[in-house]
């Protein structure tokens, strides 16, 4: 029971100090944002190379070249993709983020040749997956922060970043009450603690406490809070089992642990990573 309870403590310190970092990060100011997801791209991306290279180990043999290189070009890519609310100087942000990106890129591909002698096919393959899985989906993050937010909300730029993490929230809280109470279908073996019944319950008593809570308390149109909560909680759902198969390739429980009784980066941000850039695109497409 000792240990139960020491356990216990560990993860909800834990869960607190976590919680108040976010909001600090997010509520703050655009730099605190950029900042904040700046931390977690590093983070993700160290976790990203670490089973990467147990699942397949030829990715272990990278240089410290390409290893770090690959991480300033995604972080690069956010800055570049940050809108004009984004000023130091007198200059937008993104003109030094297209900066960092061509030299690094360059540098980094000239290096691969002369050294390498040719460049391997499947290590620039594991890379570029990884731009595309998490430094295009924090690129995304940071332009959905800027005008946009306000464009589809009417509000606060910081608002459309917290209704899709609260969506993912709910979701996941919802989805496990639910699936403890009258849950009964297994929804997937790669994660066979999940159920349909909690998943589908998860995913509508978060789409309907994102919608009222919006709606009554900030006085937020329907139509794009019930557009985000529901895509946000259905394929935040799809990035965590995406994450938990890439766990159970590479033979681990978490991807790292960063966070006592919690996981890893990758652990806590594998639904958002995914959910970001469907968003993005119903807020481009559709809204």
């Amino acid at each position: 029971m000792a240990l139960n309870i020491e356990t216990f403590k560990t993860r909800a310190l834990t869960a607190v100090v976590f919680v108040v970092i976010m909001l600090a990060g997010l509520l703050w100011n655009q730099w605190s944002f950029l900042l904040l997801f700046s931390v977690i791209h590093f983070g993700c991306w160290t976790e990203y190379q670490r089973l990467v290279a147990q699942i397949d180990p030829v990715y272990g043999s990278i240089t410290p070249l390409h290893k770090y290189s690959i991480m300033i070009i995604g972080w690069s890519l956010m800055l570049w993709m940050a809108d004009d609310t984004f000023n130091t100087g007198g200059k937008v942000i993104h003109e030094w983020g297209r900066a960092i990106c061509l030299v690094v890129s360059t540098v980094f591909l000239a290096a691969e040749i002369v050294f390498k002698k040719r460049l391997n096919p499947k290590l620039i393959a594991y890379s570029l997956a990884g731009l595309i899985y998490i430094s295009l989906s924090w690129a995304l993050m940071v332009q959905l922060r800027g005008l946009i937010a306000y464009d589809v909300l009417g509000s606060h730029g910081w608002l459309l970043p917290v209704v899709i993490i609260a969506s993912i929230w709910i979701n996941d809280t919802m989805a496990y009450i639910v699936g403890s109470f009258i849950g009964r279908t297994p929804f997937s073996s790669i994660s066979p603690k999940k159920t349909w019944e909690g998943t589908l319950g998860g995913a509508l008593l978060a789409v309907v406490a994102i919608a009222c809570l919006g709606h009554y308390t900030c006085g937020l149109d329907w139509k794009p809070l019930l557009w985000i909560s529901a895509v946000a909680a259905v394929t935040g759902t799809a990035g965590d089992l995406l994450e938990s198969k890439l766990k159970r390739l590479a033979g681990v429980k978490d991807s790292g642990s960063i966070m006592p009784g919690h996981g890893g980066f990758l652990d806590r941000f594998d639904s958002l990573l995914l959910a970001t850039p469907f968003v993005w695109l119903v807020v481009k497409l559709i809204l």
